[in-house]
């Protein structure tokens, strides 16, 4: 399953890795940047200071005072190396013991920076730059070794890469955390849509995110309107109920008129769909009943509620004596209450009707099922036909066989509400009906 949360923190921190890494590298160019820059400047002074102790005779011959220059240009291999070249002739420093450095021609006035490789292939960083000496043009290199500051840059570099990396899941986990903490309000309302759902309370507290507000609302909205439109239903259908008790208690003395004492076979037409209506008008009025999950208190606690029903069933049928048995956790489940006792009641009664001895009843909750029901009775049962067919779609089961009537059409029409399972077969344990019914998550 998709997660907002996993989403956001994926993108934000992908960004913040580009930017860091963005970072940087502009930081290690800035810093071998300006360390080059600052030797360019002291080759610049270099070559400012060979120039002024150079000199061309008479002969148009390249004069040097070296002792001026400086010992680093006369240690072998310094890595401070200079060559002139005028005319076709060149004088190197003694640091390059001979190694000889290519020159490009410059025009004069000209100067350029460049990289070559020194006397042992260290990377080298040259100034070379054409002066006018005594109206002749003079081509100057000037270069220094970039070994040593390249090691202190790379030095540099992975200090300053470990202190970023650091850094950036320092940075990573703020903003995971910011995340966390922006999609509280979605989990607070999730949390109060469960409590709504469970009964505890009539609608969701409006939210302090203008994002969010508006959602919120709706929701609401919605809660009102479903809650209107099922008091709508409800009232409708009773108007209608009433409505119907004087046609149908006409219809009940019809049969009773002395016009038809010679007619039993309309008398008992006449009874048998009165009678049909009058069970079709009772079925519809729990049907309509059947979307109270939807209202306020809606919880279920089946230890309670059982010991309240077996203690009625007992005296109910009292004259069998009968032997109810039943488990059921002590804790409330997110179901309405009034559909859950309908379910069980018109269960057990069912039972207890055509048990001999004992009605054994077992309710749980949680692996596999939200809600699992299973009721069963030694009674002689249904033939296995007759079960296969109680089970199918579609049919009315007040029109099977007698006893598993209207109660088992209620609880089929309530089951199928919750979008639950019913099935019907032999127990194994106490040989008569056995009844499941399943809610899943």
């Amino acid at each position: 399953m998709n997660s907002l949360q996993a989403r956001l923190n994926r993108g934000l921190a992908l960004i913040l890795i580009t930017i860091f890494a963005l970072h940087w590298l502009l930081a290690d160019w800035v810093i071998r940047y300006v360390a080059e820059t600052q030797m360019e400047t002291r080759l610049e002074h270099d070559g400012d200071s060979l120039f002024a102790h150079l000199s061309i005779s008479s002969n148009d011959i390249i004069n040097l005072n070296t002792e001026s220059v400086g010992l680093i240009y006369s240690q072998p291999y310094s890595g401070h190396y200079f060559v002139l070249q005028y005319d076709g002739q060149r004088r190197a420093s003694i640091s390059l013991s001979g190694f000889k450095l290519d020159i490009p021609e410059l025009k004069a006035g000209k100067k350029i920076h460049y990289h070559i490789q020194g006397p042992n292939k260290q990377p080298l960083l040259v100034l070379q730059r054409a002066f006018v000496v005594q109206g002749k043009a003079v081509n100057l290199l000037v270069a220094e070794d970039l070994t040593d500051i390249t090691r202190k840059i790379l030095v540099f570099r992975l200090s300053y890469l470990m202190c970023t990396v650091l850094v950036l899941l320092v940075a990573i986990y703020l903003q995971s955390y910011d995340v966390r903490r922006s999609l509280q309000p979605l989990n607070e309302a999730r949390r109060q849509l469960e409590a709504v759902a469970k009964g505890q309370k009539p609608q969701i507290e409006t939210c302090p995110f203008i994002e969010i507000e508006p959602l919120i609302n709706e929701i609401n909205r919605l809660l009102v309107l479903v809650e209107r439109r099922l008091l709508q239903s409800r009232t409708a259908i009773g108007n209608l109920a009433h409505a119907l008790k004087t046609p149908l208690a006409v219809l009940y003395r019809m049969p009773n008129d002395p016009i038809l004492a010679n007619q039993p076979e309309i008398q008992r037409e006449l009874y048998e769909q009165t009678d049909a209506i009058h069970q079709r008008i009772e079925r519809e009025l729990k049907r309509a009943r059947l979307s109270g999950n939807i209202q306020a208190g809606s919880t279920f606690n089946p230890h309670l509620e059982l010991m309240a029903m077996t203690g009625l069933l007992q005296k109910i049928y009292a004259d069998k004596q009968l032997s109810i048995e039943f488990s059921a956790p002590d804790r409330l489940f997110s179901y309405d209450r009034e559909d859950m006792l309908e379910l069980l009641g018109n269960l057990a009664d069912n039972a207890c009707k055509w048990a001999t001895h004992t009605v054994r009843i077992e309710v749980s909750g949680g692996n596999n099922y939200a809600l699992a029901i299973k009721v069963a009775d030694d009674g002689p049962g249904v033939p296995e036909e007759q079960i296969v067919t109680l089970t199918q779609r579609g049919l009315r089961l007040d029109e099977a066989q007698p006893g598993h009537g209207l109660g088992l059409a209620i609880a089929h029409d309530i089951v199928a509400f919750y979008d639950g399972q019913m099935t019907l077969k032999k127990s194994l344990a106490l040989g008569g009906l056995e009844i499941t019914v399943t809610f899943k998550f």
